[in-house]
C-alpha cells in the first residue's frame, strides 16, 4: 500500500429497445444505448435490469471505460466535475441506481445485494469490459457485494471513495475496533435516523445530513441546495430502507480478497475516519491511498468540493 497525503505536482443521438424487444433483453441483463454520434457528446442512456426496472446514466467521452455509482441517496449528477473533466481521456460513465435520480423508482430491491446485482446486469447489458469501477460512499459498498458476487467480473481496476468497511457499530468493540471500521452509527441511532426519514419530517432529516454532515462550511450555500435537491429524487421510504440494509453490512471478509489495482480516497474532515480508509488500504495488496486535507476540500464530498485534485489522483491511478 502507497500513502498520498498531499496535492501532488503536478444528449448524442442514440436508439433504445423498446417494447417487447426490451421486455426479451431484460431477461439476459440491461439495455443501454446502442448509438451514439460522437462520444464527446454528453448523453443521458436508460436500460432495464432483469427484474424490469428502468435504469438511467450519463455518458462522456471515449476509450477505457470509468464507471462510477453514487453514494446512499445520490445521484450520477454528482459526478458532473468528473464526466466533464475525466471524458477528455476516458468514457466516463455515472449510473443512477433504482430509486436514484432519474431512475425508476420501485417499491422493492432496496438492498445492496440487488443494487449490485442492477450494476452487473448494466455492465454485461452495455457489454463494457477493462473497467475502471468507482464508488463513493455507499457504492463502495455496492462494489464489494458486487465483488462477493461475480468475483470483480470486467473489473480491471478499483477506485473506492470514502467508505467506511462497516457503518454500524457492533456489541463489544472498542474505541479502537471503531476506528479501525470507520463505523459511526451506534445501532439505536441507525434506525431512529431511518425511521426520521421515512416519516413526516424525512426532507427535514436529509436537510440536517447534507447541511451538517457531509461538506466542509467552505461549501458554497447553492451548490448545498442543488445536492439537496438531488438527494430529494429519491422518496425518502425508500431512501430510510436502504441506508439501514446499507449501514448493517460488514465488508471486512470481502475487502481483502480484492485483486486488482486499487484507489483508496478519504479526506481529513469527512465523518468517515482517515484511519478507517488506511485499513482498507492495508487490506489490499498493492493498493494507494489518498487522503485529502481539511483545508484541500477532504470531506465526505471531496470529488466536488475539489474536483480538479481529484480528477489528478484518479487520472494519475488510471495511468
Amino acid at each position: 500500500m502507497s500513502q498520498q497525503k498531499h496535492r501532488p505536482d503536478a444528449p448524442s443521438r442514440r436508439s433504445f429497445l423498446t417494447g417487447s424487444t426490451a421486455l426479451v433483453a431484460a431477461a439476459t441483463g440491461l439495455v443501454g444505448g446502442a448509438a451514439r454520434a460522437d462520444h464527446h457528446e454528453l448523453g443521458r442512456g436508460h436500460g432495464v435490469t432483469n427484474d424490469g426496472v428502468k435504469l438511467s446514466f450519463i455518458e462522456k467521452g471515449k476509450g477505457q471505460p470509468l464507471v462510477l455509482v453514487p453514494g446512499w441517496s445520490q445521484t450520477a449528477a454528482m459526478f458532473k466535475y468528473q464526466i466533464d473533466e475525466l471524458s477528455k481521456q476516458y468514457r466516463v460513465i455515472a449510473l443512477d441506481m433504482r430509486g436514484h435520480g432519474d431512475s425508476a423508482k420501485p417499491t422493492h430491491g432496496y438492498r445492496i445485494a440487488r443494487l449490485a446485482h442492477d450494476l452487473h446486469d448494466f455492465l454485461v447489458g452495455m457489454d463494457l469490459k477493462d473497467i475502471v469501477l468507482g464508488g463513493h460512499s455507499m457504492g463502495a459498498s455496492v462494489i464489494w457485494s458486487y465483488w462477493e458476487q461475480f468475483d470483480g467480473a470486467r473489473v480491471s481496476k478499483l477506485v473506492l471513495i470514502d467508505q467506511a468497511a462497516t457503518v454500524t457499530v457492533q456489541p463489544g468493540w472498542t474505541d479502537a475496533d471503531k476506528a479501525e471500521t470507520g463505523a459511526v452509527f451506534e445501532p439505536k441511532a441507525l434506525f431512529d435516523t431511518c425511521a426520521a426519514l421515512a416519516g413526516p419530517d424525512g426532507e427535514k432529516t436529509t436537510a440536517g445530513l447534507v447541511n451538517g454532515l457531509f461538506f466542509t462550511k467552505q461549501f458554497p450555500q447553492d451548490q448545498l441546495a442543488w445536492v439537496l435537491a438531488e438527494n430529494l429524487k429519491m422518496p425518502r421510504a425508500h431512501a430510510a430502507k436502504l441506508l439501514a440494509d446499507h449501514c448493517i453490512q460488514d465488508w471486512r471478509d470481502v475487502i481483502p480478497r480484492i485483486s486488482v489495482p486499487t484507489l483508496v480516497v478519504g479526506g481529513e474532515a469527512s465523518f468517515f475516519p482517515p484511519d478507517s480508509q488506511l485499513w482498507i488500504g492495508r487490506q489490499i495488496s498493492g493498493s494507494q491511498v489518498t487522503i485529502f486535507g481539511a483545508d484541500e476540500g477532504g470531506s465526505h464530498f471531496m470529488f466536488l468540493e475539489n474536483p480538479a485534485f481529484f480528477n489528478e489522483v484518479v487520472a494519475q491511478f488510471i495511468g
